[in-house]
């Protein structure tokens, strides 16, 4: 796309929102992201908590979601960075606790 083309809301918007969760450091901002990637089922048992020096912490409901999504890690972060922004995730940790 040419520098002067004007780009579409829904193509700037996601990295809108990693912009607005690496300064303040609270991920939350991601969630609808973070859903369209996960899809509604993950999305129900996960919520982007923080997103610090690349790291984006998931906060999952059990220890058995945190062992499937790691598993699953890389290709979430290859997906989050296509609508994030080139190595806005670099690592994603998922921390398990109660809702």
């Amino acid at each position: 796309m040419a520098r002067g083309e004007p780009k579409s809301l829904e193509s700037l918007l996601p990295r809108v929102l990693a912009r607005l969760a690496g300064e303040s450091g609270r991920a939350h901002t991601l969630a609808p992201v973070w859903a369209t990637v996960v899809g509604p089922h993950i999305a129900r048992h996960t919520r982007p908590r923080s997103l610090e020096g690349g790291i984006l912490v998931v906060i999952v409901t059990s220890s058995e979601w945190a062992r499937t999504l790691e598993r699953e890690a890389p290709s979430l972060r290859e997906q989050l960075n296509e609508r994030l922004g080139p190595n806005t995730v670099k690592e994603i940790a998922f921390h398990w606790e109660l809702r």
